[in-house]
């Protein structure tokens, strides 16, 4: 290693892995060894370009190979010790005016619509080569279903109307709020005003070539980052976004200096930590904002200027600065040690369900969440976890010990994974044994198809898993209902997962949750779905807002009437809460209660996702498990695969009921 340019305090870097050797590494499907990566060369910087038909989900992946991790040798870098320099001492490179998005999917959209709307002053451009997905960022209908996404992309897309707000002994005058936030297909043009870029476009598990089924493909970051060397302004900061493999913020380095090498850029990771179905609330309030720069003078500066456009409202204590390595590494651990924990509470399950005698999964992660050092968060048990980001982060972290030749670490993460496929094998087994030993002639209905409520995701899905194993079984049908997901999207992950002709005619894809229930022998509940528990939830919650509609809030009797009076969009969400409260008999008041947002642009004649919205108002209705009763066929199981249901009523109803993790 050349350290003529190091210096003391430096951070270290890894050596460089010039000599691969073979090293065995299971798959994502059938956890078969496989063969070491390659290495990124600029010849291959030239393969798999950022298209404009990238799909909505994840890209085609390729045999592109992931960053080598090596030493940087640079010798036009100025090394600081983190003594000598410290973020919190540091000032920025200037105000920000302009910052671009490259990638218009489930992280660019959102954090975009996010930034744009506590920054007003502030153009925030999402760029896609994808016209379909951005017509849909500009319409009322968004390709990412997430809660309070919409609204708060129509105040920064649409921008707002003034307004007056009357409160207990004052009113508030709000003003009319211009738009910030673009979504377009002009890549090269916002790219060239911006001073930070964002790339966030996806990074797949690779399919085919070396590493597969475990090394995440970075062709996406590859060919967006070629885009941005080409024509970012000098000085503009380049922020990786997305889910990478430790390393990939050097590769962008090797690639802007290949292509500029006479433009200095620095490269920052700022990885996401956003759940799906509240990354709406994870952006708003976040448990921290993690920033990764070079340990320099000019990379502690890049950092501080995008910290302070996070700290229009997020507290500095939360936001936190280390060398790049280090937040490319934590991403991968933390959903690493999240998973951990559910595959943990799983194994338990396993445990309760074989010991009998009333063994409860719940009971015992109420017990051990009540010890502050674990604390009762992703305790709850269930048929496993599914998405795009928990199984392909694991692999990678593997990947990336096996290249280390720490085998025994690869193989720990590893099981993490072998518990989670073994969670959904058993409960697709004790299906089959409860229906004694066959499914032939019997219509199975499958209540939830998205990994996870509120969402629309359907990647990766749990569900599609088990509906593998019971299609295998050719039942007389496999009815699927979500209300989330469209149906396109269930159809196409369901082909993905390689049913036979005569397996596939078995599915069919239901309008509501009575059509899928009806005439069936079993239903499997496999998403955690509100209206899957049950009609009788919705009292006690109207009577928590007929209640807090009664009470009177003080937090703003001491903002006195200004005209034009400026207040934050965070305080105004809070205005909006209290609206809600004492207009909480008028429906039309929720989305709007202040009446700010400005009138959505009418859909063109024949909208499909009109049309839907029309005949959706079911989607949101509860099941009626009397009702359920009645229209199912003996032997009436139900299998709680998310234990959301109350086993003791639903057995009243004369329904036979295996939950998750339940001794008897």
């Amino acid at each position: 290693m050349d350290t003529s340019n190091s210096c003391p305090g430096a951070q270290a870097d890894l050596p460089s892995l010039r000599s691969h050797l073979p090293r065995s590494l299971p798959s994502s499907q059938s956890l078969n060894s496989i063969t070491s990566p390659g290495v990124s060369t600029p010849g291959s910087w030239t393969v798999n370009p950022w298209h404009r038909d990238t799909p909505d989900t994840s890209p085609p992946t390729s045999g592109a190979a992931s960053p080598q991790l090596k030493p940087d040798t640079s010798s036009d870098v100025h090394c600081v010790s983190p003594a000598e320099v410290s973020l919190e001492h540091s000032r920025g490179l200037g105000a920000v005016k302009s910052i671009c998005f490259v990638g218009a999917g489930f992280v660019g959209g959102p954090t975009a619509a996010v930034i744009a709307y506590h920054n007003p002053n502030i153009s925030v451009n999402v760029v896609d080569l994808n016209e379909q997905r951005i017509a849909c960022w500009n319409s009322a209908h968004l390709p990412i279903h997430e809660d309070g996404l919409l609204r708060v992309v129509r105040v920064a897309r649409d921008g707002t109307l003034g307004t007056t707000v009357a409160l207990p002994g004052s009113s508030i005058d709000l003003q009319a709020r211009q738009p910030n936030l673009i979504f377009s297909t002009n890549v090269i043009g916002t790219i060239e005003e911006a001073d930070i870029v964002f790339i966030c476009v996806n990074t797949p598990t690779k399919t085919q070539g070396l590493g597969a089924g475990s090394m995440a493909d970075v062709s996406a970051v590859e060919s967006a980052t070629r885009t941005v060397a080409k024509h970012a302004k000098e000085g503009a900061i380049i922020v990786e976004k997305s889910t990478v493999p430790c390393g990939t913020a050097r590769m962008i380095q090797d690639i802007l200096r290949y292509y500029r090498p006479d433009t200095e850029f620095q490269v920052l990771s700022n990885p996401e930590f956003l759940a799906e179905g509240t990354a709406v609330e994870n952006l708003m309030r976040p448990d921290r904002i993690l920033i990764g720069s070079a340990q320099t003078l000019a990379g502690l500066q890049a950092a501080a200027t995008l910290r302070d456009v996070y700290a229009a409202w997020v507290s500095t204590e939360r936001i936190i600065t280390v060398n790049t390595f280090s937040s490319e590494l934590a991403k991968l651990i933390a959903n690493t040690m999240l998973a951990q924990r559910i595959s943990s509470i799983n194994a338990v399950s396993a445990m309760c369900e074989e010991i009998g005698l009333g063994a409860d999964v719940d009971d015992v992660s109420l017990a051990i969440g009540k010890d502050v050092r674990l604390g009762p968060k992703f305790l709850q048990a269930g048929v496993g976890f599914g998405g795009s980001c928990f199984e392909k982060d694991i692999l990678n972290l593997a990947y990336l010990a096996r290249e280390l030749h720490l085998d025994v670490v690869a193989d720990y993460w590893l099981a993490i994974l072998r518990i989670n496929e073994h969670q959904r094998q058993r409960f697709a087994r004790n299906i089959v044994r409860e229906l004694n030993g066959s499914l032939r002639g019997k219509k199975i209905a499958v209540l939830g198809f998205a990994f996870k409520d509120g969402t629309n995701d359907t990647r990766n899905s749990i569900a599609v898993h088990i509906i593998k194993s019971l299609a295998a079984e050719m039942p007389r049908e496999i009815a699927i209902f979500d209300p989330g997901c469209a149906s396109d999207e269930i159809i196409e992950e369901v082909e993905k997962v390689g049913l036979s002709s005569a397996q596939l005619e078995k599915i069919r894809i239901c309008c509501s949750w009575r059509e899928c229930v009806q005439e069936a022998s079993a239903t499997c509940i496999l998403t955690q779905w509100k209206q899957f528990r049950g009609r009788q939830l919705g009292n006690s919650a109207a009577g928590a807002e007929k209640a807090a509609a009664g009470t009177t809030d003080n937090r703003f009797v001491n903002l006195k009437r200004g005209k034009g009076q400026i207040v934050d969009e965070m305080r105004i969400l809070e205005l909006e809460e209290i609206a809600r409260q004492h207009q909480a008999s008028e429906s039309s008041s929720k989305e709007d209660p202040l009446g700010r947002l400005r009138p959505l642009k009418e859909c063109p004649e024949g909208c499909g996702h009109c049309a839907v919205g029309l005949g959706g108002a079911h989607l949101e209705e509860a099941v009626d498990w009397v009702e359920v009763a009645a229209m199912m066929q003996e032997p009436r199981w139900v299998f709680d695969g998310r234990n959301v249901v109350n086993r003791l009523e639903l057995e009243g109803l004369g329904f036979k009921v295996r939950g998750i993790g339940k001794g008897v």
